[in-house]
């Protein structure tokens, strides 16, 4: 048994473990035997994404959990993600190893701050980004994902003023691409993509001539104008497998990569640094919060549990439900 008060106030279980075990084999007997699914964002380290039963972004873990019978699941990515499924499978267990596994953008929108904006313009649809947290998602007419966020937005009509939060950098790619003037977009953005530097990017680019340069809307516009291609973290994946180029400069979340070379092994693909690193590569703190050992040990006690109330989740769902429709 472990102390959960304790736990809880740690955020994760932190118990020493034998340095014998074998974690990949007891993760896998795990869930055999307690009928659990383990989902992973493209974003965790690879052997997170490896172990995972799937691996997809945000709308597509969202699609999948739909589909789930399993009543735990064990989620290796964000808090807000949990949230999500917990909102689409009330009934379900729904655990994430590391409650401190949060999200910049998510946090760059608060309840309170949101709700005053919102009630100034009481005649815009709210669109928001899946990336924030449930109570922002009970003020919502509708979400949605990079991947369908060009769909959503087309879905309301032209006359129709729009509130886009909280990502200004995709916000504002989309209304600049879909020329809506009657667009407000809120003052967030997620760490990851904001630090992408400009001038690493030209010095790359040098060096590798020939190679695409494919970036995440979530990027600032700097960014934007150099890529060859913009798309979703999925659209990211698909066009490099159906691309003819061999090399590419990615200028999204590092762990993406991992299944980039699993479906184009030939293919070299180079992370784009951020600006304040003399990393090459550009890593979401809180995705790599989740580690095999935790997930190991959320698997064997089925805790921490994402918790919600039944009026958020009540709220939440319809607008996440209009997400998945539009596709």
């Amino acid at each position: 048994m472990i102390n959960k008060e304790s736990v809880d106030k740690l955020g994760y279980i932190d118990e020493p473990i034998d340095s014998g075990i074998n974690l990949v084999n007891e993760i896998n007997r795990l869930k055999v035997e307690k009928n659990a699914v383990i989902l992973a964002h493209y974003y965790q380290s690879p052997e997170i994404q490896d172990i995972a039963d799937f691996v997809g972004d945000s709308l597509a873990l969202a699609v999948k959990a739909t589909t789930l019978k399993s009543k735990l699941i064990i989620f290796a990515g964000v808090k807000f993600m949990g949230e999500t499924t917990k909102i689409l499978l009330p009934d379900a267990k729904i655990v994430l190893p590391d409650m401190n596994a949060g999200c910049s953008l998510a946090d760059s929108c608060n309840y309170h701050d949101f709700k005053a904006f919102k009630e100034k313009y009481p005649d815009h649809i709210v669109i928001t980004y899946v990336n924030t947290n449930a109570d922002i998602k009970t003020l919502s007419d509708i979400c949605c994902t990079s991947s369908n966020a060009e769909k959503v937005i087309e879905s309301i009509p032209m006359d129709k003023p729009i509130i886009f939060a909280p990502d200004r950098n995709l916000g504002n790619y989309l209304k600049n691409k879909l020329k809506r003037e009657n667009m407000l977009i809120w003052d967030g953005f997620c760490h990851v993509h904001q630090r992408f530097s400009l001038e690493r990017l030209i010095e790359l680019k040098k060096k590798y001539t020939t190679a695409k340069i494919i970036a995440h809307p979530e990027c600032q516009k700097t960014i934007l104008i150099m890529a060859d291609y913009i798309g979703s973290t999925s659209q990211l994946i698909d066009f490099t497998i159906n691309d003819p180029s061999t090399s590419y400069l990615v200028a999204t979340e590092y762990g993406v990569i991992h299944q980039m070379k699993k479906f184009s092994p030939e293919k070299d693909f180079i992370p784009v640094p951020p600006d304040d690193s003399t990393c090459a590569c550009n890593d979401c703190i809180y995705m790599k919060m989740i580690t095999l050992k935790k997930l190991y040990l959320s698997l064997k006690y089925e805790y921490p549990v994402v918790e919600l109330s039944p009026d958020i989740i009540e709220k939440a769902k319809l607008p996440i439900e209009r997400m998945i429709a539009i596709r």
